[in-house]
């Protein structure tokens, strides 16, 4: 069923404010979260409001504050964000950064104690609608279940890398994890008793499989590296720069306690007007694009795309035609809305 995205929005600021959240945080994190569905990633949208209003509920996700300020450099900030909602963490961290890359060419913020922060992509646009360059990375030192390359035990989550470069037209949007797959993923089907499209899981034993049982079975699977059986090396090898640039540089990790389900985020946004400049960026990135565009499809009926094409297409779709959501999210939604005493939308 489809529904008007400013309805979505509407429905999901009123359950997080209904859930105790103040108003500019819940605008925050539905805008977040509805965003994370135009843009097609199903597990990392609304499909999380459930979640995290359970945990508003428990209290695990603070409602009320500030982040603390443990470091300030003109280029670099590190935050303490005391386990608030990490959507609004992020978009607090990128207009800061965005600010001082205008004069200073370039600012990271490292963010250490945030809750989940949803799909990595739903910011990008954000910082490319005005000619930045954006990275986005995190980890979460409260879970674990991906397993370095070559062992059984799970070390990391799955880490996953996000990249906004904007081009003199559609900007490119990079998202993808660390691993072979998500949790997010490997749960929805484990529920719906589907298999994996490759092997991107390996049970207790350590053969590769497709089956995301292996994950909830003793002994415990774990979700392969980027990379797999074969290659599994290089997700590693990203995986460990992901902790260095969260857990490192935030001095906040898996070496510390566990507090529950959350984020160590590294944020950095680049001004290209502080290198070559914009116009020179965007003649390069501009070839690059067509080049990608220009090269001979594989399957001849389908053009190469850049990523983040198709989640922008489905993005302007979904605001004409309204959202499709994933079949799942509305109805773990109505006993909340039941709850909260929340009136839910209606399908167009």
């Amino acid at each position: 069923m489809k529904y008007k995205t400013t309805e979505l929005i509407s429905f999901a600021i009123d359950l997080l404010q209904s859930a105790g959240l103040p108003a500019d945080k819940a605008k925050s994190v539905a805008e977040v979260l509805v965003e994370g569905d135009l843009l097609g990633h199903t597990t990392h949208g609304l499909a999380l409001l459930a979640p995290y209003l359970a945990e508003l509920e428990k209290g695990s996700m603070r409602k009320e504050g500030e982040p603390t300020v443990v470091s300030d450099f003109p280029a670099a900030l590190t935050w303490d964000g005391n386990r608030l909602p990490g959507p609004w963490l992020v978009l607090q961290a990128m207009q800061v950064a965005i600010d001082r890359a205008k004069l200073q060419g370039t600012c990271t913020v490292v963010i250490r104690r945030s809750h989940h922060i949803a799909c990595l992509a739903a910011y990008h646009q954000r910082a490319t609608d005005q000619g930045m360059l954006m990275q986005l990375h995190c980890s979460d030192p409260n879970s674990k279940s991906v397993a370095p390359f070559g062992g059984l035990d799970p070390v990391f989550t799955p880490n996953p890398v996000s990249y906004g470069l904007p081009t003199s037209s559609m900007p490119i949007l990079v998202d993808v994890s660390t691993s072979a797959t998500t949790n997010g993923m490997t749960n929805r089907l484990y529920a719906e008793k589907k298999p994996l499209p490759a092997a991107w899981v390996m049970d207790g034993h350590g053969q590769p499989s497709t089956d995301p049982a292996v994950l909830f079975q003793e002994p415990k699977g774990t979700i392969l590296p980027l990379g797999g059986m074969d290659s599994g090396h290089k997700g590693y090898g990203l995986s460990l720069m992901v902790e260095a640039l969260t857990g490192g540089l935030a001095g906040h990790g898996r070496a510390d306690p566990l507090e529950g389900w959350g984020a160590t985020v590294f944020l950095q946004i680049i001004d290209p007007n502080a290198f070559a400049g914009k116009s020179a960026y965007e003649r390069q990135m501009d070839q690059v694009v067509a080049n990608c565009h220009n090269s001979k499809p594989a399957k001849p009926e389908q053009q190469v795309r850049t990523p983040g094409e198709r989640g922008l297409q489905h993005k302007a779709e979904s605001l004409l035609k309204g959202l499709t959501l994933y079949p799942s999210i509305m109805p773990m939604l109505l006993p909340w809305a039941s709850k909260l005493s929340v009136k839910a939308p209606q399908a167009i």
